[in-house]
């Protein structure tokens, strides 16, 4: 896999500080199948920990556990975090096979 320059992940930190960008960001990467706590760690990283959870109202070290894929964040947590991005975790249906059974 090649490797990254040092402009790009500039950047891409750059751009995830717009908050329209970072929402589009969070879409994009849930719609490729990136874990929702890897996407918002870059996103948080990049708009700065220490602003994003003043922002959200939360101290940065429970900030940076929320964001730790080895902890299991509850949904409002969740919520709470993607609230600055017009955002929410939500369930959808899926269109039933014709023919088959659900599961």
């Amino acid at each position: 896999m090649a490797r990254r320059s040092k402009d790009w992940n500039a950047g891409l930190a750059e751009d995830l500080r717009n908050q329209e960008f970072a929402r589009e960001f969070l879409l994009a990467a849930i719609d490729e199948g990136v874990p929702l706590q890897l996407a918002l760690a870059k996103v948080v990283r990049a708009m700065g920990v220490k602003e994003f959870a003043t922002r959200v109202r939360m101290a940065s070290p429970n900030l940076l556990r929320t964001i730790d894929p080895r902890h299991n964040p509850t949904q409002e947590t969740l919520n709470r975090l993607l609230k600055p991005f017009r955002l929410k975790l939500s369930l959808a249906p899926i269109d039933r096979p014709k023919g088959g059974r659900a599961a």
